[in-house]
């Protein structure tokens, strides 16, 4: 079957959507993800704007937008398409962060956020979430882009994740002798709340997630790349998380 650009199959009953962001002349990029759910019907995971293509594909693919049964906005300061989302698919069960929740007041949010529990439960089947801890999940500065509620689909073996973790496209000579890298976002230290045990909790929640990458090979990240593999990305996440250790560890000489 042949896809638009912009619709990236990822695995079974995955694909992700790369979409146009703009930040002055520079595209840095954006994405939303398609997931099938076993008991039937879909799941959207974040919004973008796609090329006419991309979105006639979409639009076949859930009907029209009557098999989904929710739209998940996973990143607190992703809100650009989010208007746009609604207006495509108006009664679809929308859910946000409580700041999602304050820039569209006028949306009907669920009250359930996506970084509850209680809605982690709700898609459990088919997908797992997880929230890292210790650290601003909305900070004051809003240039701290670093937290957003990672969306693992096991049946793909796929990790979806906004910003923070990012992967790094090598130039393509490179890619014969090295893999495309995987980075936690550079903001890391900036949010890190600023008390004792801070960073333990993030540390602990990031091996953890290290842990859950040895049965995930694919990695959709927002502003850089979808990662396919068929090789484990349990390595380079943990290589994410040792170049970060320097920090943790500063921060706990300072904090404790």
């Amino acid at each position: 079957m042949a896809y638009p650009d912009d619709v990236i199959p990822i695995g079974e009953g995955f694909w992700n959507l790369r979409g146009s962001f703009r930040i002055g002349p520079v595209d840095i990029g954006t994405q939303a993800s398609l997931v099938a759910l076993e008991g039937g019907g879909h799941v959207l995971l974040d919004g973008c704007t796609l090329s006419d293509e991309g979105q006639a594909w979409l639009d076949d693919a859930t009907d029209g937008g009557a098999s989904l049964k929710a739209v998940l906005h996973l990143h607190p300061f992703h809100t650009v398409f989010v208007r746009k989302v609604y207006e495509r698919y108006p009664n679809v069960p929308l859910f946000g962060t409580k700041r999602h929740h304050q820039k569209a007041t006028d949306l009907p949010w669920d009250e359930l956020t996506t970084d509850d529990p209680a809605l982690h439960e709700r898609f459990s089947a088919d997908l797992g979430f997880s929230v890292p801890p210790g650290v601003h999940f909305i900070p004051e500065n809003e240039n701290l882009h670093f937290a957003s509620v990672l969306a693992f689909h096991p049946r793909s073996r796929t990790l979806h994740v906004d910003d923070t973790l990012m992967a790094i496209r090598l130039p393509w000579l490179l890619r014969w002798i090295k893999r495309d890298v995987i980075r936690f976002h550079p903001t890391l230290k900036k949010v890190l709340h600023e008390r004792g045990g801070a960073a333990a909790e993030f540390r602990d929640w990031a091996e953890d997630i290290v842990t859950r990458c040895a049965d995930v090979t694919n990695l959709c990240a927002a502003h850089s790349a979808a990662i396919r593999s068929d090789e484990p990305l349990q390595p380079r996440v943990a290589q994410a998380l040792a170049k970060v250790e320097g920090h943790l560890r500063a921060h706990e000489a300072k904090h404790g």
